[in-house]
């Protein structure tokens, strides 16, 4: 029993984890004026348990913590994928920018704070990793320096001497490196006196107005599609494509079908793009001014009900080859793809877990809701397959080197940013190659908890044993160059996001936390705000920050020595 309680094998460390997990969730609920720390109590329950002596098997450790970001991080993408390149097209250029300029004032901050402290430039590089919690990046840099004090003449003891003080930099700077973050989230939220409901409400139409799902309410008056069929015009059309939902001709209100043919008169509801509106109002003639509620007041046979794709078998398919409309008589004029409004085009690919929007009669829409399933039951069935495949596929993704010139050490995704990158491509294109993504809302939450929860828990554990012992050394001032690392950049960039860019601040969330590639502080923004948006953005602009401050720690490697 002692060596249950007080050893260091591997039953031991999964008891130890769990305690700090169990205890770290506890005070996670604790809130001082409606803020709470989150799952970031996890990381210092850890830091104080092992400060005590209760220690873990470093290898256990080290696994523990690497598979929880990925399970983590691959979940996260998961989600996101299937709107992700929406995303990116609708502001994520923007947002890359942005992070691309936190980084440049980290960069900038770190070699001023070394050359004016008199800290060598490897120790605060180490501290920088440990600001923004990049540990891609410190691994990178280690290995860099140990290379170039080798070629340099120097012995190993030196080069160890070296990366070890840089780990200790890092592990002094990383707990401070979280709380930096959410004190930086905390700081603009107040200073730009947000309004988290109204912030929400702008993103739940969508990031781009041109973007949204609209309805429109039409005459047929343009000559030049007289006698046309709604498929040629369809055809002829170069724009974003459009659904036709109903149709009245006189005072009889039908679903149309791909042959039914236009004539003056005819009154057609459309769902389109707000950016195709004032096209569409030349193609058929003028917009009228009617509303839903005027269709479904002259014709109570057609109904709108939301049916589920709850068939694997489906996805992969495009919604033309379901042929709804022409063998049940059933128009889809939207579909709900986690959490994004998609206007439901012919050549769109279906997936399981899809919504969709349908209008037609009680009797029609039944028929369409077997063809496509609609059981809650196959939807909680969990598809493990390309999960854990996808893992394989990520971690591969993140070991492969990308060389710079004049570098001499190879950039690497990494083992976080492999699975994402494999992840957001699973989510959106395995439709189009009959690859089943789906998991429902429930057991991605629980994946990432539970990753989430692993890695901060190992985290914890592995820096609190030297913690106080760096901080006597002289490593309390680099804690205050670390928050300074964490802090002023962020602030910066948060400023330019809010006032020059506009961004909302759910967006300059996300902005923050991916660019300084610090998921524990993912799980602080949901549980304080209650909301998941900052996710997407996170995931936009994470890939290119690991890449960006695994190369800048490199680079400054380099200038150090040069």
């Amino acid at each position: 029993m002692h060596d249950l309680f007080f050893g260091t094998g591997v039953t031991h460390t999964i008891l130890l984890l769990s305690f700090v997990i169990g205890m770290g969730l506890l005070l996670s609920k604790l809130k001082v004026r409606g803020i709470t720390l989150g799952s970031t109590w996890i990381l210092f329950t850890g830091i104080v348990v092992s400060h005590f002596g209760l220690l873990g098997d470093p290898v256990v450790l080290q696994f523990v913590k690497d598979f929880g970001l990925v399970l983590f991080v691959f979940s996260i993408g998961l989600q996101v994928g299937p709107g992700f390149f929406h995303t990116f097209k609708h502001g994520g250029v923007r947002l890359n920018l942005l992070s691309v300029l936190d980084i440049a004032f980290a960069f900038a901050l770190t070699w001023i704070l070394a050359a004016a402290t008199g800290v060598d430039l490897p120790t605060m590089v180490g501290v920088m990793s440990g600001a923004v919690t990049n540990t891609p990046g410190l691994g990178a840099a280690q290995q860099t320096a140990s290379d170039v004090l080798m070629a340099t003449g120097a012995t190993s003891a030196d080069a160890a001497a070296l990366t070890a003080r840089m780990s200790g930099a890092y592990a002094v700077a990383y707990p401070m490196g979280v709380l930096g973050v959410i004190i930086v989230l905390i700081i603009l939220r107040a200073l730009f006196r947000v309004d988290l409901p109204k912030e929400a409400k702008e993103l739940d139409g969508d990031d781009d107005p041109l973007s949204r799902a609209r309805r429109m309410h039409v005459r047929v008056g343009n000559p030049a599609i007289f006698g046309k069929r709604i498929s040629e015009v369809l055809h002829d059309f170069s724009g974003d494509p459009f659904v036709v939902s109903r149709i009245m001709k006189g005072e009889e209100i039908s679903a149309p079908e791909a042959d039914t043919v236009l004539e003056e008169g005819d009154k057609l509801l459309l769902v389109t793009t707000q950016g195709e509106v004032d096209r569409l109002r030349e193609l058929f003639g003028e917009e009228v001014p009617m509303h839903l509620a005027d269709w479904q007041v002259m014709d109570h046979r057609l109904v709108v009900k939301r049916i589920t794709v709850t068939k694997s078998s489906l996805t992969g398919k495009k919604l033309s080859e379901l042929k709804l409309r022409s063998v049940y008589g059933v128009s889809v004029t939207r579909i709900v793809r986690a959490g994004v409004e998609l206007v439901a085009r012919p050549n769109l690919y279906v997936q399981m877990g899809d919504g969709l929007m349908c209008v037609g009669t009680e009797e029609s829409i039944e028929k369409a809701a077997e063809l496509v399933g609609n059981t809650n039951f196959a939807l909680n069935r969990p598809n493990l397959i390309p999960i854990f495949l996808g893992i394989v596929f990520g971690v591969i993704a993140g070991s492969i080197p990308i060389r710079f010139p004049g570098i001499p050490q190879a950039v690497r995704l990494g083992i976080a940013g492999g699975p994402l990158v494999v992840a957001i491509l699973l989510g959106y294109f395995g439709p189009r190659y009959k690859i089943t993504t789906y998991t429902t809302v429930s057991a991605n939450l629980m994946i990432r908890e539970i990753g989430l929860s692993l890695f901060l828990a190992a985290v914890g554990l592995g820096a609190g044993e030297h913690f106080v012992d760096s901080l006597r050394a002289g490593g309390y001032l680099w804690i205050l160059y670390g928050f300074l690392i964490t802090v002023v950049p962020n602030l910066l960039t948060g400023m330019v996001a809010r006032w020059g860019c506009r961004l909302n601040f759910y967006q300059i969330c996300g902005l923050l936390i991916g660019s300084t590639t610090n998921a524990p502080v993912l799980g602080f923004a949901r549980d304080a705000y209650g909301t998941d948006y900052a996710s997407v953005n996170y995931a936009t602009v994470y890939p290119l920050s690991m890449f960006l401050r695994v190369l800048v720690a490199q680079l400054l490697i380099l200038l150090a020595f040069a």
